[in-house]
């Protein structure tokens, strides 16, 4: 194995080049040397979130005024579909400082940003640079959320259960839909027998989230899913409960015997 490269090191003078290259394809006015030699000078001793900052920063310089425009060049950029549920991160990385420009910059172009997100969700992710526009119209985020939750895309269906989670890895802590966790469980419920293992790991983690803060509301909710005689997703139920199975919490105990039985 070669010696280990930390992650920020990629959002660097090389990047900047690969990113100048794709855009002036689509946008020739592009000022490729401006923008290579400004993020050169600034990611110098940042860390990765400052770095992938700067590039965001230098891609609102550089690119047109109009917001509609600049998400015209980016998203045909932003190369094919990731057709497998591996690689997302490490193949998609050049795309995150293009999440954090429509995260900073698209708040007050909501419907244009909800498709642009949609989009790069299915190259790299977008679960983070969606919370923003969840504090700003959570009911219009809803709306594509309940179109979302069926979408064809395991990578969209994802998105709708990783963007709403409450304690998201490396993200701000974030209250549950309406102050209520009934409406987190409600829109997941629709992705507890989804397809793909992918979205289900997501919805196991998002319920476990809910168990740190809202452990009898989650477990009434699944009380009442048993005893509604509907199908029960064992394994993605354990794995949800894990925290308060872990914390020897006996109606936690009791629902695993339950459905363990069955």
């Amino acid at each position: 194995m070669g010696d280990y490269v930390p992650l920020k090191l990629y959002f660097d003078e090389q990047l900047a080049i690969r990113l100048s290259k794709l855009i002036r394809e689509h946008y020739p006015s592009f000022s490729s040397n401006s923008f290579i030699s400004s993020i050169t000078k600034q990611v110098e001793g940042k860390e990765l979130k400052a770095r992938v900052e700067v590039i965001a920063d230098e891609l609102y310089v550089h690119l047109p005024n109009d917001y509609s425009e600049a998400i015209s060049v980016l998203l045909q950029i932003i190369g094919p579909e990731n057709e497998s549920e591996e690689g997302m991160f490490t193949e998609g990385y050049f795309l995150m400082p293009v999440a954090k420009f429509i995260e900073n910059y698209g708040l007050d172009d909501f419907d244009l940003s909800m498709g642009a997100l949609k989009e790069i969700t299915k190259r790299h992710t977008s679960e983070y640079a969606i919370r923003p526009y969840l504090a700003k119209n959570i009911d219009l985020c809803l709306e594509y959320f309940n179109e979302w939750v069926t979408d064809t895309n395991s990578h969209v269906r994802r998105l709708v259960s990783e963007g709403t989670r409450p304690r998201l890895p490396w993200a701000k802590k974030m209250e549950p839909i309406h102050n209520d966790p009934l409406n987190n469980l409600t829109l997941i419920q629709k992705l507890l027998h989804d397809t793909s293992p992918y979205v289900q790991k997501s919805v196991a983690n998002h319920i476990n989230d809910l168990t740190k803060d809202y452990p009898s509301d989650v477990l009434l909710w699944i009380e009442n899913i048993i005893e509604r005689h509907q199908e029960i997703n064992t394994s993605l139920i354990n794995h949800g409960l894990r925290t308060l199975i872990k914390k020897k919490d006996t109606t936690a105990e009791k629902i695993i015997t339950t459905i363990n039985r069955v």
